[in-house]
């Protein structure tokens, strides 16, 4: 380590793995020099996951950023899918890192997004180039998560969002139906009962129940051994199972006109970046018309969506490294 360069450990906290990297930044380049991926559920807190990796280097870092999903409030964090209580200050006396800072996973995701590189995004609707506009990422996965990025010249503006959980509205006459089953189970229908691998689920769930068609007796078998979810995209893109087909195109179009929301919310004409776990695996069903006609109903303000550009971001580490750079720009600016 040189005297310039600057130690920082990042870390992508989740419900089902929490990874940790040790990176150095070398003139304004991060370098990754060790990281390890802890099953979070095996530890009590972040705290003894911090302790471990710690415990295993020669070197120890100047700042510490972690992304972690939920909201963050005087930095604090409850995890959304996991029982751990996250607190910046009590991180500090366990870990003896001198600044810890905690953000929202979706935050350092798009923190992240400026530095991708032309392989790691992938273009799925055209759009006018804008690379100095307001850009969302949105991630749907085990839930919904979204953030907003505004890029000022060197200065970035990021801006945490929890409307995964604010009210779906349905757009045609199946989504009705949709609602209404939903509404009878969980009474506040939120984004995230339809556009997440549970909302995928539930899409299912009411077609079966609704007799719109029977499953396959593959699918149900595959469901009694494999994440139910992953069945249902790996045989809609399959095309074996109609159901699963149809479940597909109602998750994908809600997803579309979501997206297509957040786009005239919040003028996010720099692009809209889907990131997550699902995304690029349903990438086929992404690149039909189901998502783009749906993302770009929306009346008199058809032509803002129109002109706004569409990627899938492929770089499963998109958040981990957004936490680093986070801590570099924070380190920097103390």
């Amino acid at each position: 380590m040189n005297d310039k360069s600057i130690i920082v450990l990042a870390g992508d906290v989740g419900g089902t793995k929490t990874l940790l990297a040790l990176f150095e930044c070398r003139d304004s380049c991060l370098v990754e020099l060790k990281s390890k991926k802890y099953k979070s559920h095996d530890f009590a807190n972040l705290e003894m996951v911090v302790k471990d990796f710690l415990n295993h280097q020669k070197i120890k870092p100047q700042i510490a950023v972690f992304g972690i999903p939920g909201p963050v409030e005087n930095g604090k964090a409850k995890s959304t899918n996991l029982p751990w209580a996250v607190d910046e200050k009590n991180l500090i006396k366990q870990t003896k890192i001198p600044t810890v800072k905690i953000i929202n996973d979706l935050v350092s995701t798009a923190y992240d997004v400026p530095y991708l590189k032309p392989e790691e995004i992938i273009q799925i609707k055209d759009g006018a180039c804008n690379n100095s506009g307001t850009l969302v990422v949105i991630a749907p996965g085990t839930g919904l998560g979204q953030a907003f990025l505004i890029s000022e010249g060197n200065k970035k503006i990021i801006i945490p969002s929890e409307g995964g959980h604010a009210d779906f509205a349905p757009t045609n006459e199946i989504e009705v139906e949709l609602y209404l089953f939903l509404y009878k189970k969980f009474k506040h229908v939120s984004l995230e009962r339809i556009i997440s691998g549970n909302g995928l689920l539930n899409i299912f769930d009411y077609l079966v129940q609704s007799k719109f068609a029977k499953p396959k007796s593959e699918t149900i078998e595959k469901m009694k051994i494999k994440d139910k979810a992953a069945v249902i995209t790996d045989m809609a893109i399959d095309k074996k199972d109609i159901v699963c087909d149809k479940a597909l195109e109602i998750f994908v179009s809600a997803l579309g006109a979501h997206a297509g929301n957040l786009v005239i919310t919040l003028l996010t004409t720099g692009g809209v970046y889907l990131g997550g776990g699902i995304p690029y695996k349903i990438l086929p069903k992404l690149m039909d018309k189901t998502f783009e006609n749906s993302f770009t109903r929306k009346g008199r303000l058809e032509d803002i969506v129109e002109a706004t550009p569409v990627y899938v971001i492929n770089n499963n580490n998109a958040a981990l490294h957004g936490a680093a750079r986070f801590a570099v720009d924070l380190y920097k600016g103390n």
